[in-house]
């Protein structure tokens, strides 16, 4: 009897991220975990809080790596109480916390001269010095987010190959080399999701420019088409134009600004209504803002939605009028289903928006955005001209998926 075919070694790749809550960086892992395929690489997944409510979307064939999860949102209210125990935990494991007073004092007083405190940013290197040990060699281990995966990726996992995401602007979100403690010279390769992504990494890692490269967010294409023809969306029988924004509430996204933009356009007598799909930590602070200017008809604060798509084909204009981006997921979701977008003019945003060619870029103030917006709503035909630009593009950017894996090979 012929003996059986010895089975054939499958690489082992490991990604990390921070959390899996609903947000771009997450959704793109998403969309890349579900292009590889399970027969050839055994695929593991750290999620370094343990926490997030996307994780029963990930791909059958992907083992997930932590003992202790929960899918509470990282945004709610219960979510932020969980998020807070866990980094104490994470902070007081082994006496990470009195190691790492030093590196707190120097950064933290670093921060101050620069008129900017950042509590995240510090406390990503006591999470990942805190958090449990990954067992075994990899083939390959990818950090997908800037902060925690990426120093416990450099520090704590065993790995061939190491390969790091930038899905920001690194220099503007308030990263330093002294924060990283040098970490991304201990990569392989790093990828950013935009060209001034890269550029602005470069601009700080000036040494690590011949292993940066361009990797772009991958999307689901033919998943958000079919959701978007899934029953939902608006619910409210306004008859007037339709603005919606797809973000989480926090103080990057520009939304005071947004807030008096609607303000204006309200006093200027325009019959429009503003919806936000997301949460955050700014919405007392933004209902506060929205009761002030009398616009709680006007601003409408969603909150998260399972299934955002069919929002996007139904709106009059989507705008993203944000302070700073890496490239945005929700630019591109609202491309990829055929949206009129308006954009502040800002790193990421004008590397996706082309003025005057498939949407409106706009100076980041409440006159900008409230003038851009009027320009969109006055001019019906660019608006169509837009959004049949936009529907044209492809985002499937599924050759990238090889420079990754090649690292493997080299």
């Amino acid at each position: 009897m012929a003996g059986k075919r010895p089975q054939k070694h499958k690489k082992r790749i490991l990604f990390v991220i921070n959390t899996m809550g609903s947000a771009g960086a997450e959704h793109a892992l998403l969309a890349l975990l579900h292009c590889l395929d399970p027969e050839k690489y055994e695929i593991s997944l750290y999620v370094l809080l343990g926490q997030g409510q996307l994780m029963g979307h990930i791909p059958e064939g992907v083992r997930l790596l932590n003992r202790d999860y929960t899918e509470l949102p990282v945004l709610s209210k219960e979510g932020r109480r969980v998020l807070r125990r866990t980094v104490l935990h994470d902070a007081f494991t082994d006496g990470v916390l009195w190691k790492r007073l030093p590196y707190l004092i120097h950064n933290l007083m670093d921060m101050l001269r620069h008129h900017r405190i950042l509590p995240d940013k510090l406390l990503w290197r006591l999470v990942a010095d805190g958090s449990a040990r990954t067992q075994g060699q990899y083939d390959l281990a990818v950090a997908f987010l800037e902060g925690g995966a990426t120093y416990y990726v450099a520090d704590y996992v065993n790995a061939r190959k190491k390969a790091a995401f930038v899905h920001t602007d690194y220099e503007r979100a308030g990263y330093t080399r002294a924060l990283d403690l040098d970490c991304y010279l201990l990569y392989d390769h790093i990828f950013t999701v935009s060209e001034e992504g890269k550029k602005g990494f470069l601009n700080v890692y000036p040494e690590c420019e011949s292993r940066t490269t361009v990797f772009h967010n991958i999307l689901d294409v033919h998943e958000i088409h079919r959701l978007a023809r899934v029953t939902g969306g608006f619910t409210d029988s306004f008859e007037g134009m339709r603005i919606l924004t797809v973000g989480r509430l926090i103080e990057v996204k520009a939304y005071d600004l947004a807030v008096k933009a609607m303000h204006l356009l309200k006093q200027r007598g325009r019959n429009v209504r503003w919806y936000v799909l997301g949460e955050g930590d700014r919405r007392k602070s933004l209902e506060h803002l929205i009761a002030a200017y009398g616009l709680q008809e006007d601003f409408v604060l969603v909150g998260q939605v399972e299934n955002p798509y069919p929002y996007y084909v139904q709106t009059d204009l989507y705008v993203h009028a944000t302070r700073l981006e890496g490239k945005s997921i929700a630019i591109e979701e609202a491309q990829t289903l055929g949206c009129a977008i308006l954009a502040s003019d800002c790193s990421g945003n004008r590397e996706q928006v082309c003025d005057g060619v498939d949407g409106k870029l706009c100076t980041l103030s409440a006159e900008g955005i409230a003038d851009g917006i009027e320009w969109m709503l006055d001019h019906p035909g660019e608006r169509q001209r837009f959004k049949k630009v936009v529907a044209a593009k492809q985002n499937f950017n599924l050759e990238e998926i090889g420079q990754l894996l090649e690292l493997m090979e080299s």
